[in-house]
């Protein structure tokens, strides 16, 4: 039996990942929360995996995911999501183990005007994917056996602890307190449900994949499509005003479009990740929040 850690096990992808494996039946897991190592501190890195027996994978989804605040809290965002994957990585060679690293579609500056590949060269254009990006090199610098995965805009059940939640259930929130909702419609991106992204890890784990893949829900939409067809499958008139990024200032730049889609999945995977449509609806109907006419 395979033993895998999972560092940020309490974490939006993490806690659906503990289950998948779980469920999966194939593996032992070892949950790490933050209370059980720092990335950032290489001491507690190695005592978290190298006391008791060892693990053969550890997937490192700890993260600084706060975009905007990195901005002002570079050195933090780079201790996090650079230095503190270096540590995992290098304890991982230590002791033989694949490092698996969990990186963005933040990567890319959204100036191809359509998804990107795996063979895309990366330019990011806030101090968020710069971190990331410097965390991916890392990790196939220090570690021989490392497996590197890019994600973008995830939603899953247990909600982003850096974040406060997810998109989707603060936009359903709003919607029921009667608030009004403004929502951005030039920038597109590609949603994705953590449940279908763990999915295609464990399956990658298991036919012993390494290198680097784009694992996202099928399709892109912009923000104000992705709220409106929640609204819609919950059975919510909720009118949205679609407005420009221009009207929204934020302090990090955001790639115009940052979809993602993969080249390198076939010969792992049965059939690709389905589309965003059909993932949300899942995820809906997984929350109670699904109507009777979705």
């Amino acid at each position: 039996m395979k033993r895998v850690a999972i560092i940020g096990s309490m974490g939006q992808l993490g806690t659906d990942l503990v289950d998948v494996l779980a469920q999966a039946g194939s593996y032992e897991v070892l949950r790490l929360s933050h209370r059980e190592v720092e990335c950032t501190d290489p001491v507690s890195v190695e005592k978290a995996l190298k006391t008791g027996r060892r693990p053969d994978v550890v997937v490192n989804c700890a993260a600084f995911v706060r975009v905007d605040e990195a901005e002002n809290r570079a050195e933090e965002a780079l201790r996090v999501n650079s230095l503190g994957a270096l540590h995992v990585a290098r304890v991982c060679a230590e002791i033989e183990a694949l490092c698996v690293y969990i990186s963005t579609d933040y990567v890319f500056d959204g100036g191809k005007n359509a998804p990107y590949t795996e063979s895309d060269a990366p330019r990011p254009i806030n101090i968020y994917g710069v971190s990331k990006l410097a965390g991916e090199y890392f990790v196939q610098q220090a570690c021989p056996r490392w497996l590197v995965v890019r994600m973008a805009s995830l939603f899953g059940r247990a909600g982003s602890s850096g974040k406060g939640g997810n998109f989707v259930e603060t936009i359903l929130a709003k919607a029921r307190a009667g608030e009004s909702l403004r929502l951005v419609n030039d920038i597109r991106m590609s949603p994705t449900y953590t449940r279908d992204a763990v999915r295609a890890l464990e399956k990658l784990l298991r036919e012993k994949a390494l290198g680097l893949f784009h694992l996202a829900n099928g399709g892109s939409c912009t923000w104000y499509e992705f709220a409106s067809k929640a609204l819609e499958l919950a059975g919510m008139g909720n009118r949205i005003e679609p407005i420009s990024s221009s009207d929204y200032p934020m302090k990090a730049r955001r790639p115009k479009d940052s979809s993602l889609e993969s080249t390198k999945l076939s010969p792992f995977l049965k059939e690709h990740l389905r589309p965003w449509q059909e993932a949300l609806k899942a995820y809906l109907a997984e929350k109670d929040h699904l109507s009777s006419r979705g």
